[in-house]
């Protein structure tokens, strides 16, 4: 029993540990992210990511969609945006359904980028500023526009 209990004990601080050391891994990564050092930020984003980290997952999603600090892989970002997106990750949730709209890394399907959209826009933190940057954007192009009809939002 008392085997047991130290097991449990143990297991417990260890996935303190880890969960602390991902969140450090992706301050970390981000801050040089924000600071536009893209390739200093990658290797702490992947190791975050790698740890199941949700927004570490999101911007290394972006890292290979833009092309920041890696060779610009749309299907590495539409996993990485997928892995974010099913932790229910808002941003990422949007860009999923941005890459099933355009084809981008995966075969166009306008179900699932209505689908994910919608999940996005549901979003209790992050929904009405995706809402409002899409008809903000909307005078600037047509992809904006593209969505918000997919969504009924084109008013």
């Amino acid at each position: 029993m008392i085997r047991l209990l130290f097991f449990c004990l143990m297991l417990m601080s260890s996935i303190t540990i880890s969960a602390q050391s991902a969140d450090k891994l992706y301050d970390e990564g981000k801050k040089l992210y924000d600071q536009e050092q893209y390739k200093d930020a990658v290797p702490k984003l992947q190791a975050a990511a790698d740890k199941g980290h949700r927004k570490a997952q999101y911007r290394l999603g972006r890292c290979y969609d833009k092309g920041y600090g890696v060779k610009e892989n749309d299907q590495k970002a539409f996993e990485l945006y997928q892995k974010s997106a099913k932790q229910d990750y808002a941003k990422a949730q949007y860009q999923l359904g941005r890459c099933y709209l355009k084809g981008k890394g995966v075969a166009a399907n306008q179900e699932e980028a209505k689908k994910w959209l919608k999940r996005a826009i549901s979003d209790d933190k992050h929904g009405d500023e995706i809402l409002k940057d899409l008809r903000k954007a909307k005078a600037d192009g047509e992809e904006a526009t593209k969505i918000l009809t997919l969504l009924g939002k084109n008013k």
